[in-house]
């Protein structure tokens, strides 16, 4: 009884803290500049929809391939250790140095790189940000990288008061695990035209069968003991700060090799409590995405049967009409959730144009299937924002919604900046809504141990209590 009540009366002085702190944040949300040093100074949990390579600043990456002192082409800016025998047209960044040039080919790569400087005018904003990808494994090219790269993340969200990463790391390096028999792609494929789905399973039994038999379980215990070695000499997770892993597909790859790489994953995730889920990536509006996603979402639905503990999001509906042929924005959200079982989506821009849409919330509001949204990166690549946006939609049906940054780096964004747009766009989204949203991260999260999910959340109401008390104090001269 003692502890129910030492219970109601936390509750009670966080309410009453709350309150005023909720009348002081609508009397900044139209003033981007408090809104920013109010939510700097917020705890804000964790960010659940995050990508490794996309998530480093490009300085980072440009610094490390100029102090390797590498090659890059003049014309097209391709980046290489050493340039092709015979090439013209490559020059070492030593050489821009002495030249004089280096700072105009730093800038250069910068806009390649990222999205800085971007006009809107020059290229498409979807081409402009996914293909900056390309040039990031020069710069991911060991273990020391990685390791760089994985501390910048710690050390930035902890500046911005994050607390917790659910990150895309990396694919799974099992090339000695191949699909010999590339017949598997044509079967597959006419699996997906009739849309068979015992076909579909049937192939997929055989597939599976033939990966386990080339160990596939060694591989993934090989890829677990290395992230666990990386993850545990860098001391990633700390009193104040815990990190976990996401494994992810590429999806634009022969259907063979997407399910290899899938029951990798799923075998990685299902056996390491660093590595909490499963996504799959690349342009959902990519021809062979498109014309494979049917297929993709029964492969999803057979690795579920297989590792039923393993958790996943899903990259689904991140399109928008005029990107695809409209009956396209009609059914992609609904796999994911009701054939593939998705525990999280990640954008689900679509939902406003999704088949029985106002089912398919109730459903996952019911089923606490959880929303991540990524507003700036919804609207640079599909140029949806404000009442485009369906945020407002997910919330009107209660489903759990979580704010997260996308790919930090190459949008030269933060989560911070997530959460003023959050404010300024949607009035109807008050203070309480987005302390819920925060306290979502950690609820949603696909972490593993229940003491470390529990140690985050007290650790983010004592937060929240405290930057409560000195927002008042500081605005209002309350002090409790």
């Amino acid at each position: 009884m003692r502890k129910i009540l030492l219970i109601a009366l936390i509750i009670v002085s966080f309410s009453a803290i709350a309150q005023p702190v909720d009348k002081y944040f609508e009397s900044i949300r139209n003033n981007t500049v408090e809104l920013t040093a109010f939510f700097s100074l917020m705890p804000k949990g964790g960010d659940l929809h995050n990508h490794y390579s996309g998530s480093v600043y490009a300085e980072t990456y440009i610094g490390y391939v100029v102090q390797q002192d590498y090659v890059i082409n003049e014309n097209t800016l391709e980046v290489r250790t050493a340039a092709p025998v015979g090439a013209k047209g490559w020059v070492h960044f030593s050489t821009l140095s002495t030249n004089g040039q280096i700072a105009t080919y730093k800038q250069k790569l910068m806009q390649k790189w990222s999205v800085k400087d971007y006009n809107g005018v020059s290229y498409p904003s979807d081409k402009q940000f996914f293909e900056t990808f390309a040039g990031f494994g020069i710069a991911n090219n060991s273990i020391a990288r990685l390791e760089a790269g994985l501390l910048e993340l710690k050390h930035r969200a902890q500046k911005e008061n994050v607390s917790y990463i659910e990150t895309m790391f990396t694919g799974m390096p099992c090339d000695n695990i191949k699909i010999i028999d590339t017949s598997f792609n044509r079967l597959l494929e006419d699996a997906q035209n009739k849309r068979d789905e015992t076909l579909a399973s049937t192939l997929f039994e055989k597939l599976y069968r033939q990966i386990e038999d080339k160990n596939a379980k060694a591989c993934a215990a090989s890829f677990n003991e290395q992230l666990a070695k990386i993850h545990n000499g860098l001391a990633i997770d700390d009193a104040s700060f815990t990190m976990r892993y996401m494994n992810y597909v590429t999806r634009v790859i022969p259907p063979a090799d997407v399910f290899k790489n899938l029951v990798l994953s799923f075998e990685s995730a299902n056996s390491s409590p660093l590595v909490v889920g499963v996504n799959i990536v690349a342009p959902e509006d990519n021809e062979v995405s498109m014309r494979d996603y049917w297929l993709h979402m029964q492969m999803f639905r057979f690795c579920h049967n297989k590792f039923h503990g393993v958790k996943y999001s899903m990259h689904a509906g991140e399109l928008t009409l005029g990107l695809v042929k409209p009956e396209e924005l009609t059914w992609h959200i609904n796999e994911a959730v009701h054939k593939a079982g998705a525990n999280r989506i990640g954008h689900g821009v679509d939902m406003p144009y999704e088949h029985n849409c106002y089912d398919l919330l109730r459903y996952m509001a019911k089923t606490n299937t959880a929303i991540e949204i990524n507003l700036y990166s919804n609207e640079f690549i599909l140029k949806v924002k404000d009442d485009l946006h369906p945020v407002t939609l997910y919330k009107e049906f209660n489903v759990p919604i979580v704010i997260c940054t996308d790919d930090a780096g190459v949008l030269r964004s933060n989560l911070t900046q997530q959460f003023v747009l959050l404010a300024k766009r949607y009035k109807d989204i008050s203070y309480e809504d987005i302390k819920h949203y925060v306290f979502n991260s950690i609820d949603y999260s696909f972490i593993k141990e229940d003491a470390v999910r529990e140690k985050l959340k007290a650790q983010l109401r004592a937060s929240f209590r405290q930057f409560e008390k000195d927002v008042l104090a500081t605005h209002l001269n309350i002090a409790y």
